[in-house]
Parts: C-alpha cells; sequence; structure tokens
C-alpha cells in the first residue's frame, strides 16, 4: 500500500453518498456490451476500470500514490492512498456499502451532484469496478480507513463472505486485485505491459504531482518497476511528445487556470513539423474527436496570433489574415479539461459536447497567450514566422490543387488512366486495391471481380510525405493519381463523404521494397487522411507466403509457422518418421528452381512477389472476399504512433538508426 503522505477527512464521504441507479445485470452473459470486447482490448479495459476510481481519487485531491502490480497467474492489483470505499452499512440496501459498489451496476459515488463523493470523474457510469468483479475469476478488495483494514472476496462477482474487518491500520486507501476469468477472455488473461506503460504515462502527465509505479512481478528473477510523477503536469508531456522534433521556440506556453466550474490547462510548442499534434482530454478521458474545448482553444489561438501579428506588423493587408490551417501547422498541443458532469457525445466519450467549456477554455487561452507573446517576442517571433511561412505554402499547394484536381475530375470524369475501376457505385461495397508495380497489377486486373474491385497500379515508390509539404507532395504523380481516384480532395478541402471505395486496401509484395512502399503509404494516410483510418476504411491485403504442394493436393501458408503444419500434414502421407521441419526438408533436396524447393514429392514455393501469382491465384487468396485474410488499419495510441512516424519516416537520421539498431535482433527471416 502507498504510505500515508497526508490526513484526509473521511467522514464527509459514508454510505448515504453511494447510489444506486439500477440492479446487476448479467454481465458475464453479455460482456461485450460493457468492455467492448472479450480480446485484448476488453482485458485492458478492466484494468483501466479498476485504475480509473484511483485516479478520481487523485484528481478530487484525495490521493497522490497510486501502485499498478501485475504478478503471476495473471493477477492484477492497483492501490491507492485515497480515502477508501465506505464500509458502513448502506440504510437503503441493508448491506455494506462496499459490497453494494463491488456487485451494483451504478452503484458508487459519482451520481449524487454536488453532495456525491466526487466532484470531478473520469468514470461517469459507475459500472467500471461491479463489472470488472463479474468478469474476474476471482477478485478480492482491502479498504483501510478510519484506524481499521476491511476486506472481501468474490468469486465472478460473487462474494464469498460478506464484508469482515481483518486488523487495524493508520493508513487510508484502497486496493482492488483481481484474476481475469479465462472462461470470458478466451485469447488470454495476459496484460500487455508496454500498452499499460504508454497509457499511463499519460495519465501522469494530466495528473500533476501524482506518483504511479508499475511493478511487474510477472517474471520473478528480473522484476520491473517503472515510477512517474511529472510536476510539470501538461508542460511535461509538450516536452515530451516533442523530445524528438525540432522546436522552433525554447519556451513551452502552458496556462492552469479555473473558470467557474472548468478546470483548464493547456500546453503548446511549435515545431519544424508540417502537421498538427494536438490531444484533448476530458476528465483524464481522451477525445479523439475534439469537442467544445477544442473548439475554445482553435478559436483563441487563431484570434491572438493574428491580433498579434497585425500588431506588430507582419500582416499588413486586410485579406492576409492567418487562417486556422496556417497557425496549427507544426503545432504540438495538449487541452485537458476537468468539469462536473461533462456531457460526451456517443458512448464512447470520442467528442466532449459541452457547451460551457469552450467558453471557459477561450477566455483562458485568449489572455494567457497574449501575455505569452509578449513576455517572450523572440519565441513570438520564431511562432508568427512559422505561421506565415505556412501561409505561403498553403497558397502554393491551394495552385497546385487546383491544377490537378480540376472540375470534374473528383466526380469520375477523368479518371487516371491506370486506375482499373469497378462498374459498381456504391462506396460501400467498393473496394479499391493499390498495388505495386505493373506485374502484380495485370495479374490483380485480370483475377479481380470487376464488379465491386478496382486497382491501381503503383510505378515504384511515392514520395515520403513526412518530409514534404502539400504542394509539393501533389506534384508527385502516383501521390496525385491516387488522391483523384479516393475522391475525397486533400487538405482543407477533405470531404469524407466523395469518398469513392468503402475500403481502401494496400496490397504489396512480401519483400523489403513491398514492406517500404506500405509504410510509405501508411504514412500518406496517417498524415493527410486520418479520418479514412478512424472510419475504418484502411486495409492491408494478406497474399500468402507460401504454396505447399504434394501430387495434386496442396495449401496455401500465410506464416512459417503454417508452412511447417502443412509439410508435417503431407509429410505424414508419406512417412510418420520424417521430420516436419523445412530444414530436414532441404537436406533431402533433389531438384530446386528459383523460389521453389521440391522433396520427397513435396513443393515449396515463396511468393516474393504478387507477379508470380496468377490471377486465378491472386483471387482465391488474397481477393475472394470468401476467403482472404485482410488486417484493419487501426490507430490505438496517436502519441505512439506520431512518435513512430516522425522516428522512421523524419529527416533525423539519429532517432531511425537508434531504432534499427534496438529492434535489430528480434528481426526474423530478414530479407535483404
Amino acid at each position: 500500500m502507498p504510505k500515508h503522505t497526508k490526513k484526509v477527512k473521511t467522514a464527509q464521504y459514508g454510505a448515504e453518498q453511494i447510489s444506486v441507479l439500477e440492479g446487476l445485470e448479467p454481465v458475464r452473459k453479455r460482456p461485450g456490451m460493457y468492455i467492448g470486447s472479450t480480446g485484448p482490448e476488453g482485458l485492458f479495459h478492466l484494468l483501466r476500470e479498476t485504475a480509473d476510481n484511483a485516479f478520481d481519487e487523485a484528481m478530487a485531491g484525495h490521493a497522490d500514490e497510486i501502485i499498478l502490480t501485475l504478478r503471476p497467474n495473471d493477477e492484477v492489483s492497483v492501490s491507492d492512498n485515497g480515502r477508501g470505499i465506505p464500509v458502513d452499512i448502506h440504510k437503503q440496501y441493508k448491506v455494506s456499502a462496499l459490497e453494494l459498489v463491488m456487485t451494483k451496476l451504478h452503484a458508487g459515488g459519482k451520481f449524487g451532484g454536488a453532495e456525491s463523493g466526487y466532484k470531478i470523474s473520469g468514470g461517469l457510469h459507475g459500472v467500471g469496478i461491479s463489472v470488472v468483479n463479474a468478469l474476474s475469476e476471482w477478485l478480492k478488495v482491502t479498504v483501510e480507513r478510519d484506524g481499521g483494514m476491511w476486506e472481501q472476496e468474490y468469486v465472478r462477482g460473487e462474494p464469498k463472505y460478506k464484508v469482515k474487518k481483518v486488523g487495524t491500520s493508520k493508513r487510508h486507501g484502497t486496493t482492488v486485485t483481481f484474476r481475469p476469468d479465462p472462461q470470458i477472455f478466451t485469447e488470454g488473461t495476459a496484460l500487455d505491459h508496454a500498452r499499460i506503460l504508454d497509457h499511463y504515462r499519460q495519465q501522469c502527465y494530466l495528473t500533476k504531482g501524482l506518483k504511479l509505479s508499475v511493478v511487474d512481478l510477472r517474471e520473478k528473477d528480473h522484476p520491473d518497476i517503472y515510477t512517474f510523477y511529472f510536476e510539470g503536469g501538461v508542460a511535461s508531456y509538450i516536452r515530451h511528445l516533442n523530445h524528438k522534433k525540432h522546436v522552433k521556440h525554447d519556451n513551452v506556453f502552458f496556462v492552469e487556470k479555473q473558470v467557474d466550474k472548468t478546470e483548464v490547462s493547456i500546453g503548446l510548442q511549435y515545431t519544424e513539423d508540417y502537421q498538427e499534434t494536438l490531444y484533448a482530454f476530458a476528465n483524464n478521458i481522451i477525445n479523439p474527436e475534439g469537442g467544445t474545448h477544442v473548439q475554445g482553444f482553435r478559436a483563441a489561438l487563431t484570434r491572438v496570433l493574428n491580433n498579434y501579428a497585425r500588431g506588430k506588423g507582419y500582416i499588413k493587408e486586410k485579406d492576409d489574415n492567418l487562417s486556422g490551417e496556417d497557425v496549427r501547422e507544426g503545432l504540438t498541443a495538449v487541452i485537458s479539461i476537468r468539469y462536473p458532469e461533462p456531457q460526451f457525445e456517443g458512448q464512447t466519450k470520442a467528442k466532449l459536447g459541452t457547451p460551457e467549456v469552450r467558453s471557459a477554455v477561450e477566455s483562458v487561452m485568449t489572455d494567457a497567450l497574449a501575455t505569452f507573446l509578449e513576455e517572450h517576442p523572440r519565441d513570438a517571433e520564431a511562432v508568427i514566422g512559422k505561421c506565415v511561412l505556412a501561409q505561403r505554402a498553403r497558397a502554393a499547394a491551394r495552385a497546385a490543387r487546383d491544377t490537378v484536381l480540376r472540375k470534374g475530375a473528383l466526380e469520375g470524369m477523368t479518371l487516371p488512366g491506370k486506375l482499373a475501376d469497378c462498374s459498381n457505385r456504391d462506396p460501400a461495397v467498393c473496394e479499391l486495391y493499390i498495388v505495386e508495380g505493373d506485374s502484380a497489377g495485370g495479374s490483380a486486373k485480370q483475377g479481380r471481380n470487376r464488379d465491386f474491385q478496382a486497382i491501381l497500379p503503383l510505378r515504384g515508390k511515392i514520395l515520403n510525405v513526412e518530409r514534404a509539404r502539400l504542394d509539393k507532395m501533389l506534384g508527385n504523380n502516383e501521390i496525385k493519381n491516387l488522391l483523384i481516384a479516393l475522391g475525397t480532395n486533400i487538405g482543407e478541402m477533405f470531404d469524407i463523404t466523395k469518398l469513392r471505395y468503402g475500403r481502401v486496401v494496400i496490397m504489396t509484395d512480401a519483400d523489403v521494397d513491398g514492406a517500404h512502399i506500405r509504410i510509405l503509404l501508411l504514412t500518406l494516410f496517417y498524415r493527410y487522411f486520418p479520418e479514412l483510418i478512424a472510419k475504418g476504411h484502411i486495409y492491408i491485403a494478406q497474399p500468402p507466403l507460401f504454396r505447399v504442394a504434394k501430387g495434386k493436393a496442396f495449401k496455401y501458408a500465410f506464416s512459417d509457422a503454417e508452412r511447417d503444419q502443412f509439410i508435417e500434414e503431407l509429410k505424414k502421407t508419406k512417412s510418420k518418421a520424417e521430420s516436419s521441419k523445412l530444414k530436414v526438408i532441404e537436406e533431402d533436396v533433389v531438384e530446386e528452381e528459383e523460389g521453389t524447393i521440391k522433396t520427397g514429392g513435396i513443393s515449396i514455393q515463396r511468393y516474393k512477389g504478387l507477379g508470380e501469382m496468377n490471377p486465378e491465384q491472386l483471387w482465391e487468396t488474397t481477393m475472394n472476399p470468401a476467403t482472404r485474410i485482410m488486417k484493419l488499419v487501426k490507430v490505438e495510441d496517436a502519441a505512439k504512433a506520431d512518435e513512430v512516424f516522425d522516428t522512421l519516416m523524419g529527416a533525423e537520421v539519429a532517432p531511425r538508426k537508434k531504432f534499427i539498431q534496438t529492434n535489430a535482433k528480434h528481426v526474423k527471416n530478414l530479407d535483404i
């Protein structure tokens, strides 16, 4: 347990403040309704729900230390030094408030308004810890408060015994230890250590002065302990996000202020990048689609920078105002607000909808940024210079875009000559395959279903857009052809409703060049078409790596393990004593052709290029919806993704070299 660090009043937080909205639902029968899925995402959701209660204590000012411990047998414990869940008897339900919280949905101290246990909370629905309990094979909760220690254990949500006092304690807080139920999480119950570190590092940046430790005891000989503590809060987060980037000014802008019921924390710094990096949070919950706090921030940012630029003579003509797009180029910003009972649009809390927050953020940002610019003239000059340069580049990009995308081009009248379009015009069913080279393009065009599958071959490698502005990017023929084929336009003119294909599929060869082209395309989509990724339109095709055949029988293998398995199956028909490993097969080779090994009647063909497959094979393995395998491209951690793209595709060589040296030992079957 974290040590007691300060005197905490617990009398104001008692059983009468625990309210119940409805009874316990059969969570175990429909877990997806509560945690999204029973795969890795749902598993991580259990930890988040448990830890969110500890963070709510910290946000309310009642805790300053949290310990997350990963134990053997996939047990997890979350411990805080907050007030401790009340243990006295609830008057209405005649059971301990602790048992009520752990076994009833919508039971907690977050529903009673001003008289509740929490003024600000991330977990507003109150279903969290009871759902964790229901989906755990075993759970134990220990509470220390008011000089005593109480505990209760549960098996799949059912109490093993009543809440009981097990001792005395001078400390205060709550510890929850649980083991996810393998009956529910059939894909495995082990949590991803790296993901835990990434997520809770971010949460600590947003909770200034909170100490959080992640202790991994699963490897008994080598326990890993990571501790996060950021006194600078959001300002520290900005420095972390920009630590591998070239910044335009040294001083990070930071403001922290409360307006009425809204607590506002904002940090920003400009870099030499061409894209905006912005993260918005409400009560420590990330809002990837923004909302009213982002609207207020952007309105203030544009207005203040224009006023400053005009006052200092950087802008003279009335029509030369910096646009919102101009002032966001190269911007790294974090907006964090805390507000009692914020309203979100949708169940995912992706977008904040509380109107009062906009005016609070806008007023705080306006006053603080104007003061910052006056007090840091050199920083102000660098910021305005960056914005003016972006304005000129935007004008050049508009001219290039107008040249490339003439009227009617995006309406299908002037599609690229290399595009083999489909006959269907319903985007919901249409697919665009982006393929590497004319050879693969020829096979794909012949093997496809012409009704709903379109093929666009690329000639060579597209431009690395991580190092280029939009005007230069639009001069690249391959990008230009892809842009016209998509139909969405780009930049400030982007319109997802004009997308001509519901699925955009990257289909490249299974070699180094194919992987490079794939990452170039992913960089393009991530930087300039992020909404296509967010809305689930971008896929990666998975062509087979091998064709294993014996006589007329054959199978396609998508991995080395599948190849070995199929070889074993085929060899068993000949001799059970023979090994299934490929290295043994190679010792018995009787004939070897380019890309193919033949031995003992078994033929193993390695596909490096899509062009090596005939149209029928390409259709059956990679393009037929009934048999193909495709990966949906998703961004689970935007900050991590941004860092990876910047490292791998940015102008700086040193971070990329370090990344390669660090990860080279993990690469298997390197194709040189």
